[in-house]
């Protein structure tokens, strides 16, 4: 179920805030999480049912492991358990994620012909087994207590944040539904809720959707782009990502705000960086949290010398890639990555500014580490979209061949939206020679505005920051319509697919 959908907004989330703060109201507490989790897992099967076995059986499993611990406090049990739960969860990502992939290459090294499953990737599996797996190793490891299954229960599959995030621990959402303060109706909190669900929405309907037209048509087309259709369908693509999930994750913040718990922040204005160490504490944090505490600390983290660093720090990098898709275009999307983050820590060159750690080589302007760092994300990301590594090396030889054929215009054709309708068919009518020069314009727009917003208060900082009066309600409102007329368009979420 799709959180832009009329199904999910007219009928699904008024009957599951009826159900919850109802049954809250008359201090079935207990029931109220039985009845969210019911609902929880009534939006994650919509899909497809078949995914309810998996998700369900993941949960059994995990939480059977954390009850079995609560009759021994041993060292070694603790070791088998972590190893058992470690090992469960890895082991059914990797038959559903990446299984073809490994045969894949499988075949390709040793020239073998073993059959491919094409196994149907769950939705969101990627997320609830990180959160699962967060639970287990601090419960094997003793930092976790034994929950009530219907507490775990509503921990992993609480909606708003079920199929792509933000990753939450469980000591960030298990309290909350304990905290019996949280199941009163909070006025300011349902506000708070549902401008920022709007604000979200917009981001990804309005914006996200829309670049879309223009990102899906040029990477089908990749053997064809000239030097500008390719800069501006990169362009297009790293606007269309952050709009998209980071859209995702004010809207599931939102939902969160509705019944009273807090979601964690997944984004914080990631595109003000000024360096790519710096992108990646604003760019969805909660994956970097999983991975620097369940793997870059264990490794060693920054202390075991300057070269463990680099490693671990490379291998963190490469697994977040590999997290995100099972192609080699996301490894080598991590490696670079990774690559630009240990270039920061090298500290040769530093941010005029900001405080170092030890000084720097060379000092540079904010606005130029800015520059650098907005670039070299925009670049890797040819290999985070394209659909092997030859389109992503024809990608970058289409951005420096220099080459202007004027496919330009063919690509913002793709730019034919229902607001652009009426001053379509005026210039139609009147100067039919300036329509694909008008949908250039449009598309060059739609890019302006975008990068605009990005210069602004992001959208949690805006509810946090107005003062809800009539204006604002207004915008709200308008924004809010205008988003459901446009759930006409085919809409999905790029996170869906990790």
């Amino acid at each position: 179920m799709l959180f832009n959908s009329y199904i999910f907004i007219f009928i699904f989330l008024p009957l599951a805030l009826f159900g919850w703060y109802g049954l809250n109201r008359i201090k079935k507490y207990e029931t109220a999480k039985v009845f969210l989790t019911g609902m929880s897992l009534w939006f994650y099967g919509y899909f497809n049912t078949y995914y309810l076995v998996i998700i369900i059986s993941s949960i059994l499993v995990n939480y059977f492991i954390s009850y079995l611990l609560t009759f021994s406090r041993t060292k070694t049990t603790g070791q088998i358990g972590l190893f058992a739960g470690i090992g469960i969860n890895l082991a059914i990502l990797f038959y559903f994620k990446y299984f073809d992939f490994f045969i894949e290459n499988i075949n390709y090294l040793f020239r073998a012909d073993f059959n491919l499953k094409h196994i149907l990737l769950p939705l969101g599996i990627s997320f609830f087994t990180f959160q699962q797996l967060s639970f287990i190793i601090d419960r094997c490891t003793g930092k976790s207590g034994h929950y009530s299954f219907t507490n775990y229960a509503a921990f992993v599959t609480f909606f708003p944040q079920l199929i792509a995030g933000p990753i939450v621990l469980y000591k960030e959402i298990i309290p909350q539904f304990d905290d019996l303060q949280k199941r009163d109706f909070n006025i300011d909190n349902f506000a708070k809720g549902i401008s920022l669900f709007v604000l979200g929405l917009g981001k990804k309907v309005l914006l996200a959707d829309t670049l879309a037209l223009a990102t899906n048509f040029g990477f089908e087309q990749t053997y064809f782009l000239d030097a500008p259709s390719t800069l501006l369908v990169i362009l297009s693509y790293t606007f269309q990502i952050y709009f998209d999930f980071s859209g995702y994750s004010d809207m599931a913040m939102g939902l969160g705000y509705m019944f009273n718990i807090k979601l964690p922040v997944n984004f914080h204005s990631p595109y003000k960086a000024c360096c790519v160490k710096e992108l990646w504490q604003r760019w969805h944090i909660t994956l970097s949290r999983f991975f620097i505490t369940y793997v870059y600390i264990p490794l060693g983290g920054s202390k075991k010398g300057k070269a463990r660093t680099i490693f671990n720090t490379m291998v963190i990098f490469a697994l977040s890639g590999l997290w995100h898709g099972a192609n080699w275009t996301y490894v080598a999307w991590g490696v670079m990555q990774g690559l630009l983050v240990v270039w920061d820590n090298l500290g040769i060159i530093g941010i005029r500014g900001t405080k170092e750690k030890k000084q720097p080589l060379l000092f540079i302007p904010r606005w130029l580490g800015w520059v650098f760092t907005f670039s070299f994300f925009n670049l890797s990301l040819f290999f985070f979209r394209s659909q092997n590594m030859a389109y992503a090396f024809q990608m970058f030889k289409n951005l420096f061949s220099f080459k202007n054929t004027g496919y330009i215009y063919k690509l913002a054709a793709n730019m034919d939206i229902p607001e652009f309708y009426i001053f379509k068919q005026a210039i139609t009518m009147f100067a039919p020679d300036m329509l694909n020069l008008s949908y250039l314009i449009l598309f060059l727009l739609i890019l302006a505005v975008s990068a605009f917003i990005l210069t602004r208060k992001n959208a949690l900082q805006i509810v946090e920051t107005t003062d809800y009066g009539p204006g604002f309600c207004r915008c709200i409102v308008i924004l809010f319509v205008w988003c459901l007329i446009s759930f006409s368009q085919v809409s999905t979420f790029i996170y869906f697919n990790f």
